[in-house]
């Protein structure tokens, strides 16, 4: 498998994994389990996988930008951050999910944040604690 074909599988199953969140989110086996947890977990044996095989391929590392320019110059590197992005962003929104259930916020009003964390994942979390915050002070 060339690295294109692993990135399209991730996607795929990270697309997955949203859609589940966001159609069927309130479902005990929708955020507590598949998109909370199977799938980030799957995506984060991918990432090890990658980095395993990969590593010491191209110089570089995480001391500096141009550190990690260099690392993310080989593909393969590329695609385990772009895993590492997918896996923690699905885990973070299977996390909102089931908060939003425990504090009783209504599924409706948690959708924007998943969206945002989907798009843009640390502004999805702080929109997501910020309505958390919200909520719990206007209801």
């Amino acid at each position: 498998m060339n690295p294109d074909q692993v990135f399209r599988i991730g996607n795929l199953c990270a697309l997955a994994g949203w859609l589940i969140l966001i159609f069927a989110g309130r479902r005990r086996w929708a955020a507590g389990l598949v998109s909370g947890y199977v799938i980030p977990l799957a995506l984060g044996l991918l990432y090890i996988a990658l980095v395993a095989l990969h590593w010491g391929e191209t110089p570089g590392g995480f001391g500096t930008l141009d550190g990690v320019a260099s690392l993310f110059s080989n593909r393969w590197m590329l695609l385990a951050g772009w895993i590492h992005y997918l896996a923690f962003d699905l885990f973070i929104g299977g996390w909102q999910v089931r908060d939003a259930h425990e504090k009783g916020i209504p599924h409706p009003i948690v959708l924007p944040s998943l969206i945002l964390t989907f798009l843009f994942g640390p502004a999805g979390l702080v929109l997501y604690v910020a309505t958390r915050s919200a909520y719990r002070i206007f209801m």
